[in-house]
Formats: C-alpha cells, structure tokens, sequence
C-alpha cells in the first residue's frame, strides 16, 4: 500500500478527514468483506438473476483505483404503468441513481452498490402558463408564491451488482417498499439491467444508454409491476460528428456580430467554465410571436407554448474546445435545477471559434420515445445556436452572454422556426475582465438634473463605492404602500460595483475592444459620479394579493425589472437617474423612468436614511404613464448597522446584568430572614408568587422565541450567531437560579405560615389581601381585553387571533409584575404588620430591575430609529407595557410602592391610611395556646 507524499500533505491540512481517511484506508480490506460476503444472500439472489449477464466477484476494498465505470447519474424512464397508473397524465418521468464503487478480485468487474430513485412530475412544472417571480438571495425575497408548487412522486430501489469493463454491461438486485392506497405495505423485488454501447466511441447518435427494471415476482402476484425501461446518455468516449470547420461559414451567415465588439477566451480557457455557472437565458421571440404562431415554436408544435427560459445541461467539454450538452426548454427559471421532459430537451455538439469569438452549436431533437424508450433516436439536426460575450454593457444591454438561435430549414420545410434571440438574465451578471459599462444617458440626465446636483450642503455623504449605495425600499403610490424591491449599483464611474457581479468567472475572457467607459460630465465638478443601478420591484402580496389597478406601473403579472443610470453627487446625497423597463408585450423598452433619489448625511439622525422619487416622464394620456410613487428604504445605512449592533450589545449586556441583580437582591433578603426568621411570616405569599411566575414562565415556554424571536435576522446583520446563542445559554443559567432563590423563599415563606400555627391571624390577612386583588386583576384583565377588541374591531377576521390577544394579556401580566409590591402593602395594611419585613436591598433593588426596561425604552425611542427598533433583546414590548405614557406611569407607581413599603415598614401598616380607617384594620395577634 502507497500513498503518494503530495497526497497525504494535503489532506493533513484537515486533521479530522485525515484521521478518517487513514481509518479506512487500513481498515478498508477486511471491512469490504462485511459490506456484501455474497450478493446471493440477500433477498433476491445475484446468481440466479444475474450471473449469466456479469459473474459475481469477491470484493476488494473502498476506494479503488481510478475505475472506468461510466458515471450514470440521471435520465428518464417509463413503463410500471401499474405502479405509476394515477399519473398516466404526467409526461416527466425521469430517474436518479446514486452510487458507490467496489474493486473486486477480477481487474475489469467492479461492484457497485446504490439505489435508484424514479421520480413522476417535478416541483416546478416545466411547460406551463404560470408567473414566476424571481428573488435577490440575501437581500429580497417576495413572501408568497404566485403559482403551485407540486410534489412529485417518488418510489426508490436499492440495489447492488456487478459491472463489467469488458462487456460494458451492468446487472443489479434489489428491493423496494411502497405502500398501497389502502395503507398496505409491498415488497418489490427487482432485477436492473443496463447495456452500455459495446465500441470504443459513441457519437450523438449512439449516446442513448438503454436498460430495463423488471419484477421478480410472479404476474399473479400483488408486488408485481410492469417492466419499465430507462434511458440515459452515455459517458464513455465522445466522438464529435456534427461540429467541424466547414460549418463556420453557415454560423457567420446566421449571424451578423463584429468580433471587435465581443470578448473572447484567454489562452488555455475552457468554455465549459462559463456554460457550467449559467443560471439560463432568457428567450426573446418577434413581435409577431404568439403560441398560434406555430413558425415561431422551435420544440414540438404540439405542445403549443413559447418557452421563456433555455437551459445548458450536462455539459462536458473536450480538447480543442469542443462540447457535448443538453439544451432545455421551459417556462421556469428554476428548471436548471430540475429534470425536463424529453419533448422539451435537445442534444447537441458545440465548438468554440477563437478567430471570431463566439461558440457555434448544432442541436438535434429526441425522437420515437413516446411509445417506448427502446425505440429513442436522435434525429432532426436542423438546429443552430450561436453565442458571444459582449464587451459592452449599457443600459439597454445588460446581459453579459447573447445569443441566436435559429432552424437551418427553409421557411416551407417542416420543423422552421423563426430567429430567437437568447439572452443571460439581466439580474445576473458575470465578472468579466475588463468588461466595460458604457453610459449612453449622461446628456439627458445632466439637463434634468442639473440644479439638483449643483446645490452644496457642506455636510459628508456616502461614497458612491460604499454599501450605503445598495438598499431595500418599499414603494408607496397615493392609496398605500404598493411594491417592495430593491436598487443595487451595477457600475460606479468606469468601475463595476464590488457588489455586482454574482457569477465569478475568472480570467476565461479578455475584452476585444476598450470602449469609454464614462463620459465626462463637468470639469469642474468632480464630485459627480456616473452610476448605473439595477431596480427590482414586486407588487406587495403580503396584504391580500391584489395589485392597484390604478397604478398602470404596477398593472402587470411580473415584478419590473429597471436598467437605469445618470449621476450622483457625493456633495449633495442627490442620485439622479432614468431608467429603462423591458416592455414583455411589445418587446421594446420605455425608457421614460425619472428617478430622483436624496441619501441623508452620515451624521444624520433621520429614521430612513434614503428617500426619493419614480416617475414616468410621459403625458397623462400615454398608456406607459404611471402615477409618481413615494421610495423609502427599509434597510440600514452603514451607520444605521453600527447603531444597531451596538445596541444589541447593550441589550445583551443589560438582560445579563438585570437577571444577576434579581439573583443577589433575593439572595440577600434569604440572608435577611434567615437572620431573622421572626419576620418571615410577615413576607406577601402572593408576592413571591408573582416573582416567582415571572421567572419561571420564560423557562417554560418557548424560551428562545421570547428572547430571540428575530435572532436568525439578528446574526445575519451582526455576523456573530454563536455570541447570542452563548449569551442565550448564560440568560438561561441565571434566570434558572434566579427561579430557585424566589423559590426557596416562596417556600421558607409558606412553611413560617401554614406550618407555625401561631400565625393564624397572618393567614386571615393574606387571604383578605388575595381577596382583594383577585377582583383588582380580573378587572385589569377584562378592561385589557376590551382595548384589545376595540384597537382591532376593524380588521379582518384573521386578526382575531389567539396570538393577538395572548400578546396583550402578556403585556398587562407585565404590568402585574412590575407592580409586585402591592400584595405587599395590602397584606401590611390588613395584618397592621410593623416588622421590617422586606429588606431594604430587596424591595428598592428589584424595583428598580423592573423599572428600568421602562427608562431604557424612553432613551431607546428617542436615540434609535423606530423602523429599525423591532428586533428586541431587552425591554420587549411582546411582553410588557411599553410607551411613553406607560414608560411614565409605570417608574412613577413602582417609586410609590417602595414609597408606600418604606413607610409601613418604620410607622406601621396602617400607617398609609386616613386616621378614621386606620382603627378598622387594627390587628391583635392571637395568643398561644398552651399545652400545659
């Protein structure tokens, strides 16, 4: 056994995976043994099924050599009409096989173990008429979906065997459950049989891999199914047919591109690492195009669907930059992630042309399937596709890869489709070295914003390169708050935004040809900056799905997604833009979007730190015009972000410090009465019981919903998830033994009452306290909930929630707690008690615990900004009173009650009554019974 010194100095930079990798890699020999002695063994028997296809070997080891089985991981199937019968409606039936590869005693047989997974139907349906509303990662995402997400069907084998390099066949064994309608469980036992072309080399139409699963059972019996067959492309060796240099000239006759206006491909670059990071391209038919405009559908006519979305899958590339793919068709730019259907799929072969910088493909259709996947072929090679890297971007132009495709058949032969143009998403663009912006609006822009950005202020604002320049926004028409989106830079002056670019290519292209990149706008102004942004906007769901018919801008199926640019001045916070929309019906632009946007200085202490204007610059009556809509940002300066972490930092620390205070304040009123224990029956129960509740509530419910209930917002903003997970951990610690110090003094309390009976005439005075507050908090908690009725008497039904009311009967609990010391004076008032019964630590310390959330409140109102103050760590108003007028009123009555406490404790209980009252709640004590 060797192991090369280069391999094992890099795998050593990870201890734990070379530990493990050194485990199996000694352990492995004998191991391989246990994993399959005899495939015989297991429930349906390798020998007799499969023996005769590929003789079963012993096994070897993990790990082998590198291994000639061809890599088969997905496909397409049908057949098992009675196992798939209720899904006969649904074309897509493709399959997924996972495995995992053995070195036996024979040098070309391996095993191979895994399972298949058969899949009918897809979670995004792949050829239909649905509105798909696509989603910044990270930064916006719409709240609800606007078509259905299916599930699909799965049934999943796992099977082993044998392949043979030799005979290029594999044969597998293997079982499955499934369970019928009437809940019942079936057992299938299964025989995978795959044939592999047995020549050196396939070509495109020799690449069809075809194989079968059948049943082992009985026809008679409940497990047996119909044989299905599968279909899948082959990995093997690759000879190109289609692609060669005779076909250049019929590609530069398709399509008419200068080479001087496009990127082309360093030395040594593969095209492959381009096509492999696309997320699809979009597709943009003629004006004249429609779904009955059959001249214009390149797949079968008879789906009767112009696709949105083209696809490159499977991707392989070879020597001289050549390729093999998979091109797919669909109505849903998520399809890169899934299966498609065979109608909507070609394969083709593709070359790179170095001398004129673009990649020419031929593509061909799949045919005969439709009956049985045995009969697949490929035929009908009529398809051409041609695509290049544009070395400029405008605001007209923002895709970074453009394309052609196109039918070499005449106009009257079968299978012509007209001309359709592909290209990237707009959202999506690639770092391309030395890619240029070009800014073509500069002249319109200055002359309407001119006097704007000529107007100094003298006060700092953001750089035009900094993160301030990216916000989310809520857009507001006349009638409410309409749309949600947001502006992102896409260039900053002759630079890319550092934020721009999402897909990392590298250095696999060059620019052909430098343009401008900017245009000068005023010598004499160089604090004027030329920037290009992208816009997305979404009409706001959230509230109902219904979008303002009266705001034409709006009056649309899909977000709107704006190319604009103009000028900012980093003197004045003025960004001064117009913007440009893609026009889907017309497929032309309207360019007529004036867009005026004032950051606020980075000193400032305004709530929203942008605001600004949209409009459309056209006359009332054009069908384009929209209505001005109001922009507000909902996301956070750079400043805004260090005010916000610093005040989470303080919030921690405060409800850390709080609950360790609560801790030693009833820590030291045990020593207190432990001191003198002839005051301890004099203690509220009820009092201590409101404490005690209150800290145990928090660690019976949902703990972290209560104290974190945003955190997963909270780390993304901070970055620093395992801090508050940490000090979630220490609050937990501290609030449990504040918990069992009230606890124990709840209980030191009870046992000096009920168990001493000297202290009848104290428990005749707790119980008139009690009830004389029962009534007191029923009525709070009644007159609660008729604010609650009457602040939402006019929302829908849905707002009548259980959790709405919760909230506010948790807020008025609060209000309980804060108050805890009234239990206290009542039971000082009824019992005429003048012991000193609380200690001064204790009464005066845990009021001002409970007091202070309320003056925090006041300070945080006044320093932060109120739409970003939701995220609460301390002084939560999910769970108590918090205003300005209860951030008054409730410091002023917990002062009196310790107030109040004070004076029973040196004068008396009574002592806070009107003289003529005071006579009334005289308290005798009961004297002792004596057992002589």
């Amino acid at each position: 056994m060797v192991t090369s010194f280069s391999s094992l100095q890099s795998i050593f930079h990870y201890p734990f995976f070379s530990i493990i990798f050194l485990l199996i890699h000694f352990i492995t020999p004998s191991f391989s043994y246990q994993i399959s002695p005899s495939l015989s063994s297991s429930r349906v028997s390798y020998t007799k099924y499969c023996n005769s296809i590929v003789p079963e070997s012993t096994p070897k080891g993990f790990l082998p050599p590198k291994s000639n089985f061809p890599k088969l991981s997905n496909g397409y199937f049908n057949g098992g009409d009675n196992i798939f019968a209720q899904f006969s409606n649904i074309s897509l039936k493709s399959f997924y096989f996972n495995t995992h590869v053995y070195k036996t005693n024979v040098d070309d047989v391996v095993l191979v173990k895994g399972y298949m997974i058969f899949r009918v139907g897809n979670r995004i349906p792949a050829l239909s008429n649905f509105t798909f509303y696509p989603s910044k990662p990270g930064r916006f995402r719409t709240r609800r979906h606007r078509f259905p997400i299916k599930g699909r069907y799965q049934l999943k084998f796992s099977l082993n065997g044998f392949w043979s390099e030799s005979s290029k066949r594999l044969c597998m064994v293997g079982t499955s459950s499934r369970y019928t309608k009437q809940g019942k469980s079936l057992d299938l036992s299964v025989v995978f049989k795959l044939n592999y072309p047995n020549n050196n080399s396939s070509t495109i139409f020799t690449s069809f891999v075809i194989g079968s699963l059948e049943s082992v059972d009985s026809p008679d019996s409940v497990n047996y199914f119909d044989p299905i067959s599968v279909l899948t492309f082959s990995q093997i060796s690759y000879e190109y047919t289609l692609v060669s240099n005779d076909i250049e000239n019929e590609f530069l006759e398709g399509v008419n591109v200068q080479k001087d206006s496009t990127l082309s491909l360093e030395h040594g670059a593969s095209i492959c690492s381009v096509l492999s990071r696309s997320a699809g391209y979009v597709l943009e038919y003629g004006n004249a195009c429609d779904t009955t405009t059959k001249s214009c559908i390149p797949l079968d006519k008879s789906v009767g669907i112009l696709p949105e979305f083209m696809t490159f899958k499977e991707v392989v590339c070879s020597d001289n930059h050549r390729l093999k793919l998979m091109i797919g068709f669909s109505n849903s730019s998520y399809s890169v992630y899934e299966p498609l259907d065979l109608s909507s799929l070609l394969v083709g072969e593709g070359v790179w042309d170095g001398d004129n910088n673009r990649l020419h493909i031929v593509a061909c259709r799949i045919l005969n399937y439709t009956v049985s996947l045995v009969n697949a072929s490929v035929g009908d090679c009529s398809f051409r596709l041609s695509m290049w890297f544009p070395a400029v971007m405008s605001i007209k132009s923002r895709s970074h890869v453009l394309g052609q495709l196109w039918s070499n058949r005449t106009m009257n032969e079968s299978g012509y489709f007209d001309k359709i143009l592909f290209r990237s998403p707009k959202s999506k663009v690639s770092v391309i070295p030395n890619l240029k912006y070009e800014y073509t609006m500069t002249d319109k822009v200055v002359k309407s914003c001119g006097k704007e950005t000529l107007t100094k202020t003298g006060k700092r604002y953001p750089s035009g390169y900094s993160n301030d320049m990216r916000f989310n926004m809520r857009v507001r028409n006349k009638r409410g708050v309409d749309a949600w989106g947001y502006f992102e830079p896409l260039s900053v002056g002759d630079q890319f935004y550092k934020h721009a670019m999402d897909i990392p290519i590298g250095d696999a292209v060059r620019v052909a040809m430098t343009p401008e990149a900017s245009v000068q706008i005023n010598g004499n102004h160089s604090s004027l900056l030329n920037i290009s942004y992208r816009i997305f906007l979404t009409p706001d769901y959230t509230a109902g799905g219904a979008v303002s018919s009266n705001s034409v801008f709006f009056n649309l199926d899909t977000p709107v997604d704006i190319s604009a640019e103009g000028i900012y001045d980093t003197e004045t916070g003025n960004l001064c833009m117009f913007g440009c929309r893609h026009l889907k019906s017309s497929h032309s632009m309207d360019c007529e979007i004036f867009i005026n946007v004032q950051f606020c200085p980075l000193d400032s202490t305004n709530k929203e730190y942008v605001k600004g204007t949209l409009e459309s610059t056209r006359e009332g009556s054009d069908s384009l015009y929209f209505e001005r809509l109001q922009l507000l940002a909902v996301s956070m300066s750079t400043k805004q972000v260090g005010d916000f972490v610093w005040r989470m930092d303080l919030e921690i620390t405060m409800v850390l410090v709080s609950n360790t205070l609560i801790c030693v304040f009833v820590g030291l009123q045990i020593f207190y009465v432990k001191k003198h224990p002839d005051v301890l029956p004099s203690v509220s129960l009820v009092m201590l019981a409101i404490l005690t509740l209150g800290q145990m509530i928090p660690l019976v419910l949902n703990f972290e919903a209560l104290f974190l209930s945003n955190r997963n917002r909270q780390n993304v903003m901070m970055g620093s998830g395992g801090w508050l997970e940490v000090n979630e951990v220490l609050v937990r610690v501290v609030t449990m033994i504040s918990f069992l110090l009230q606890f124990r003094l709840l209980q030191l309390t009870w046992s000096s009452k009920f168990v001493d009976k000297n202290q009848k005439g104290l428990v005749v005075a707790e119980k008139k306290a009690l009830y004389s507050l029962l009534p007191l908090y029923l009525v709070g908690a009644f007159t609660a909930s008729l604010i609650h009725w009457r602040n939402h008497s006019h929302d829908p039904p849905l707002h009548h929630h259980y959790g709405a009311i919760w909230g506010d009967l948790k807020s008025y609990a609060g209000l309980l707690l804060d108050g805890f010391l009234l239990p206290q004076i009542l039971f000082n008032v009824f019992g005429n008690s003048k012991d000193k019964t609380l200690y001064p630590a204790f009464y005066v310390g845990v009021t001002s615990v409970r007091l202070l959330p309320h003056v925090y409140d006041l300070y945080r109102a006044h320093r932060y900004l109120h739409s970003f103050v939701t995220h609460y760590i301390y002084a939560n108003p999910g769970g108590e009173l918090f205003s300005t007028a209860w951030d008054v009123i409730i410091p002023c009555g917990g002062l009196l009650f310790a107030f109040l406490i004070y004076l029973q404790q040196r004068f008396g209980g009574c002592c806070i009554l009107p003289k003529r009252f005071r006579q009334s709640f005289t308290y005798e004590k009961v004297p002792a019974v004596s057992g002589e």
